[in-house]
């Protein structure tokens, strides 16, 4: 008998972009940019680093089990009950957790291919069967995920914004797909993206659909520049967030998490810097990139998808910006061979990467 199940060994590696000081060790530089991992070009929110300071006197305490003093700030921000918040190691330790407790043997789930490539690696090694369904013009087809429910169908996750592409579904595109799902059947909103989405007028914030069968997934990893704590939360039914806590991990997540997470959601001045700054560099990214010829992905998020000629003109692009200083996201492991995904940085890290492409071009 195998010890370890087929569905797991048939699994890829996740492969992350390349840290910055991996590159300044085989290339020997001494400064690099890194564009590949949509994180905040601002570092981590001011008053989230002030309280961490503060509270690694407490190292020897195990944190908070119920995270009282975070949930207790995200329910009154969201105007909803504190027994209707989660917290997780990221949305991908909650994501994890959802799998754990809802899923029955014979369960199924439904997807978008080639989007969230986290969600595909758990999704994957949970063993159940998966819908894959193919995006259409970079977006989610919900009418061909909708006919891909059936009487088995337990879970269907959408990222919106989707990473790597951008892209979101309307409020009245989830409406019309909404009417299609059971009732039995969760929903998973990954809105990682939201607070540089929300915004748009016709973006569904998935606070305003409190449906018992949705649940919504949101991040510190991103606005708040806190990607290294691993540190998400969720919204759902209390039933629902019940049962997960059975579930999930005691005592994630950490203590210096938890304080963290708390102190950022009280630093709206850097909240408000980071999606100025990020505005500022997406107009910068697309005009110059329309002006070089280069094909993007109208995005809603942190980040910018280009669309090259071909799997190799991708893959050259992107080892050419390397030797140049500059990671950024090639998406062949997403499914987008001839894609490129760059972050939004500074002003001077998105005129470096210009001024590179000028150069390879």
């Amino acid at each position: 008998m195998a010890l370890v199940p087929s569905y797991i060994q048939s699994l890829a590696n996740y492969v992350p972009g390349k840290p910055i000081e991996e590159v300044q060790r085989e290339l020997g530089m001494d400064h690099v940019d890194k564009l590949a991992s949509n994180e905040n070009p601002l570092g981590p929110s001011p008053k989230a680093v002030e309280a961490m300071a503060k509270s690694l006197s407490e190292l020897h305490r195990y944190p908070d089990v119920f995270g009282f003093e975070l949930k207790t700030k995200l329910a009154n921000r969201f105007n909803i009950k504190i027994d209707n918040v989660i917290l997780g190691g990221g949305s991908e330790g909650i994501m994890s957790t959802i799998m754990r407790t809802f899923l029955l043997s014979d369960d199924e789930m439904v997807s978008a291919a080639n989007s969230f490539i986290g969600f595909r690696v758990l999704a994957n090694a949970s063993g159940r069967k998966i819908h894959w369904v193919p995006m259409k013009n970079h977006h989610y087809d919900l009418q061909a995920m909708a006919d891909k429910v059936n009487d088995y169908t337990k879970i269907i996750y959408i990222a919106n914004p989707d990473n790597p592409m951008g892209t979101y579904i309307t409020r009245k595109e989830f409406d019309e797909f909404y009417a299609h799902i059971p009732e039995r059947v969760l929903i998973i909103l990954d809105e990682a993206y939201f607070e540089f989405a929300q915004h748009n007028a016709d973006y569904p914030d998935s606070m305003t659909y409190r449906y018992d069968n949705v649940i919504t997934l949101r991040t510190f990893s991103k606005a708040y520049g806190l990607a290294g704590l691993r540190i998400g939360y969720g919204f759902a039914h209390d039933e629902l967030i019940g049962n997960l806590n059975k579930v999930k991990e005691p005592f994630s997540p950490s203590l210096i998490a938890l304080t963290a997470g708390s102190a950022a959601l009280d630093d709206e001045p850097f909240l408000q810097k980071t999606l100025e700054i990020n505005h500022t560099g997406y107009t910068f990214f697309k005009n110059e990139l329309t002006k070089l010829g280069i094909q993007w992905v109208p995005s809603v998020a942190n980040f910018i998808t280009t669309v090259w000629d071909s799997e190799s003109q991708a893959s050259n692009v992107t080892k050419s910006l390397l030797k140049q200083g500059i990671i950024v996201r090639n998406l062949k492991p997403f499914g987008w061979p001839d894609c490129i995904r760059i972050s939004i940085g500074t002003s001077d890290e998105n005129s470096r990467c210009i001024n590179a492409l000028k150069i390879i071009l």
